[in-house]
């Protein structure tokens, strides 16, 4: 059973599915593979912090069919979902909605209550964190609006004993130590800029301007937006024009590309960190009249951006899978539920 609260180019690189479970991981400390430059970051990656043949072995298991939970189950399972749903992008809900077939499939019965949010209410997330502190759910499910600005938030859910599942980011952060979440689910933010950039080489040639709609400055924008223009400087003789901060939100990128196209002629590609900011640019762009000089990319292949692909509107998208993340939540939970 589902109910609400509070208010209300594709690439298997974009697919990382992380396991931090107890059993996972036993008495080891994190990292388990240091690299020189740790010191130099607030996360480690994920390969850092996960045996190669857990995450292979999981992955496989999230591409199969379910197998039914085997053990008794007798009460529904509650599980809180707080994430930014009321986003432009789908991607939140389809995570969710997968993450529920695939515990049906898995004979699970739970009872999940959706704490929905905008991309841009960070403090929403700190009030939906304390009610959900203070209620029996096992489970929590934290898409957050920004990994960083929601840590503390992350952290308390931990130290309440809640089982955190920390959605859309594959980035763990060091100041957790060795009490993390349960399971972080997620594409790879930087993956995805390397395969938006190799395309942008491939397709558009190695010379030109471009300018970006950047979002909330933190881990998924450093990976999406600064991972593009690194890759572009180190393959390509592209130059940036100007860099805006939209902060995920479409009306930002509605602005960022209106002052793009008027203060800076020579750009003719607007990269965008994510959906809510390319269907902005999208409509600047065409109010301009300028779709047949300015081309827009967006980001992770949602049902906005794939109806604008179609239409020739959008030039390209890296595409995630936000299904398996959904079902990498319900398979985390089943081998709870199994002991493992």
């Amino acid at each position: 059973m589902t109910r609400r609260a509070g208010l209300s180019a594709t690439s298997a690189a974009l697919a990382a599915i992380l396991s931090l479970s107890a059993s996972g991981l036993g008495a080891q400390t994190l990292p388990l593979y240091p690299l020189p430059d740790d010191d130099k970051r607030a996360f480690w990656w994920y390969y850092q912090v996960q045996e190669e043949a857990t995450l292979t072995d999981f992955q496989a298991v999230v591409g199969a069919p379910g197998q039914k939970v085997a053990a008794t189950v007798a009460a529904p399972v509650k599980i809180a979902v707080i994430y930014p749903s009321l986003d432009v992008s789908d991607a939140w809900l389809r995570a969710f909605l997968a993450m529920e077939a695939r515990l049906k499939e898995n004979g699970i019965p739970y009872d999940a209550v959706q704490f929905a949010s905008g991309i841009g209410d960070h403090q929403l997330q700190t009030t939906f964190t304390d009610q959900v502190i203070q209620e029996d759910y096992e489970y929590v499910v934290f898409g957050p609006t920004e990994m960083l600005i929601q840590a503390e938030n992350i952290k308390a859910l931990v130290d309440a004993g809640k089982k955190v599942f920390v959605l859309t980011m594959d980035t763990v952060l060091q100041q957790y130590g060795d009490n993390q979440p349960m399971l972080y689910t997620a594409f790879s933010h930087y993956a995805g800029s390397q395969i938006i950039c190799d395309w942008v080489v491939k397709t558009l040639g190695t010379e030109g301007t471009y300018a970006m709609l950047r979002g909330t400055p933190g881990l998924v924008d450093d990976q999406r937006s600064g991972g593009f223009s690194s890759c572009l400087a180190k393959n390509s003789n592209w130059k940036l024009a100007y860099e805006h901060y939209g902060d995920f939100q479409r009306e930002g990128g509605t602005t960022g590309a209106q002052l793009i196209i008027s203060a800076y002629p020579e750009v003719t590609l607007i990269h965008s960190a994510n959906t809510a900011m390319a269907m902005g640019a999208l409509s600047a762009v065409q109010s301009m009249s300028e779709q047949d000089r300015v081309m827009v990319t967006g980001w992770g292949g949602t049902g906005d951006e794939l109806e604008a692909l179609l239409l020739g509107e959008l030039r390209a998208t890296p595409m995630r899978m936000a299904d398996d993340l959904g079902v990498a939540m319900a398979e985390a939970i089943r081998y709870d539920l199994e002991g493992r």
